[in-house]
């Protein structure tokens, strides 16, 4: 496949599920693309999303933050899975232009995008940041099956603390976990915590760019 220059910008793309938002960050030489997907509580200025899009570019990854169709449209709740599965696959062409493998990524429910689709789609690899293995207080209502089945390898990166399921609570099977001491869902670590919000997220950017240099 021929590969075209990824330019720094944000581009809208016409999904079956309406218009989606692309926000490029271009890398030098960049080896992969990694796409980022927000949560059903708010958008791609979460902290862990941010994190991610400053330090991976130097990492020789292109960082694609992909705002749902609902959110470009201002909608406060975010539609069925199967209507965010629809806007995932209709931006996957404009993620995939560029040439390079793409790992699919995303923060809670976009995680949970991510690992639905992943083997449909062709992923090369899955980050499930904070994924929400169940509602919080319900662990019977277990989404394990999900991250079990994407196909490719995964990475989950969770907070110690995350009330939609603790590291400790995932099971078995071929993806990896990191755990981020003290983090919350969004990864937010208490003032009295033995390490600063900075290190919270030094964690979670250093792992994702250590798995991305061996999964890549």
């Amino acid at each position: 496949m021929s590969r075209t220059a990824i330019r720094s910008g944000t581009a809208s793309v016409e999904t079956g599920a309406g218009v989606a938002r692309i926000t490029w960050l271009p890398a030098r030489n960049a080896r992969l693309v990694l796409a980022l997907g927000h949560g059903a509580g708010g958008g791609i200025e979460a902290r862990d999303l941010q994190a991610l899009a400053a330090v991976l570019p130097g990492h020789r990854v292109a960082v694609a933050l992909v705002e749902q169709p609902w959110r470009v449209a201002g909608k406060k709740l975010a539609p069925a899975p199967r209507t965010l599965d629809t806007g995932w696959h209709g931006l996957w062409p404009a993620l995939t232009a560029p040439g390079l493998p793409v790992v699919a990524g995303g923060r809670s429910a976009g995680a949970r995008v991510a690992c639905r689709t992943a083997a449909g789609l062709g992923a090369h690899a899955v980050l499930a940041l904070s994924f929400p293995l169940h509602p919080p207080g319900r662990p019977e209502r277990s989404r394990a099956d999900e991250l079990l089945g994407t196909g490719v390898p995964t990475l989950v990166v969770q907070g110690g603390r995350d009330p939609f399921g603790r590291p400790a609570e995932f099971p078995a099977g071929g993806h990896r976990i990191v755990e981020v001491p003290h983090g919350d869902h969004g990864f937010a670590v208490p003032k009295r915590a033995p390490l600063t919000q900075d290190q919270a997220l030094e964690v979670l950017t250093g792992a994702v760019a250590d798995w991305l240099d061996v999964s890549a």
